[in-house]
């Protein structure tokens, strides 16, 4: 999203996020060589807010250093990033909800200025832009997926995207409590964008300092594995919420198709008023009528995936913004 000039009548009207309930969530799983650091950062950046920490069946003592450090410590069972904040974020109440990773690459500093860009603009979400200082921080190789991946949301949903995969978000209640989550891993960030995308939720992305995972520390994504699953789960995404396109694409490739086989056999009939190579000539014939019906399909879907859209609104809507819960 394209940065929004600052409304200085707006922004002294603004509450201060100290009159909000502010939560700091983190999913983890084997973080125990930086999850300390992470608590106490964010504790410091944000003395008011409550700590959670989602312990996703770690074998360390990840669960062990975060209650150290003053966090408030659960467990989940189900495997997976995005199971983990899926029960996160079904859970736990607060104004506004600042979503992180455990591995200690982005400054718990940032946090306030996040939150205060969220107020001040009365946004939904503030994605942190990852701007990293070295290529160790951000691997060349994840840098072009992400680029690729974004690219393609971007494409397909017409927005401004910088970053959809930054794990770095502040979220208001009303974005987080109509966020259906469905997704298991770390295809999570690119659900939560989608959603503010079909819903017409104000968002912006503002630059965050990015790090070096600290020694000690491992990344648990798989690039061609959690690749692979994130591109799938954006195919699908395409599939539910543009329909229209999605099926429409696929009818334009099936009438291609049909009229590639189609043409020779109707050129041999119109010199000789002979069909001699019939199977292609059915061929044909069944391509077209599946094209039929794949564009059908695409109209009937577009209009039920309209309807699920307008019901999403409107449950967006009926919760007040984080503006609202302040005295």
């Amino acid at each position: 999203m394209s940065a929004i000039p600052i409304d200085a009548d707006r922004a002294a009207r603004a509450p201060a996020p100290h009159a909000l309930q502010i939560a700091v969530i983190a999913p983890c799983f084997n973080e125990e060589a930086t999850i300390g650091e992470v608590v106490r950062g964010f504790l410091r950046a944000l003395p008011q807010a409550t700590v959670y920490v989602y312990d996703n069946m770690s074998t360390d003592a990840t669960a062990e250093r975060a209650r150290a450090a003053g966090a408030v410590v659960r467990q989940e069972r189900a495997r997976g990033k995005g199971n983990v904040v899926r029960r996160m974020l079904s859970d736990i109440e607060a104004d506004i909800f600042v979503m992180i990773d455990g591995d200690n690459t982005y400054d718990a500093a940032d946090a306030p200025r996040l939150i205060q860009h969220l107020i001040e603009h009365r946004l939904d979400m503030v994605v942190g832009a990852r701007k990293h200082a070295s290529d160790a921080a951000y691997r060349r190789g994840h840098q072009f997926g992400n680029r690729v991946l974004t690219g393609v949301i971007a494409t397909v949903f017409r927005a401004d995207l910088k970053d959809m995969l930054s794990g770095y978000r502040v979220m208001s209640r009303r974005f987080v409590k109509s966020f259906p989550a469905l997704s298991r891993g770390f295809e999570v960030e690119t659900e939560l964008t989608v959603h503010a995308l079909e819903i017409g939720a104000a968002f912006d992305e503002v630059d965050t300092v990015y790090r070096e995972r600290p020694e000690g520390s491992a990344s648990k994504l798989r690039t061609f594995r959690d690749g692979a699953r994130i591109g799938r789960f954006i195919a699908r995404l395409i599939r539910e919420e543009r329909p229209l396109e999605f099926f429409g694409a696929l009818a334009f490739a099936l009438i291609a198709a049909a009229a590639a086989l189609a043409a020779p056999v109707l050129v041999e009939y119109m010199q000789t008023g002979l069909v001699p190579r019939l199977p292609t000539w059915v061929a044909a014939t069944g391509l077209a009528v599946m094209s039929f019906f794949s564009l059908a399909c695409g109209l009937i879907l577009d209009t039920v995936t309209k309807g699920r859209r307008e019901a999403r609104r409107l449950a967006y809507l009926a919760l007040p913004a984080p503006h609202d819960h302040a005295s």
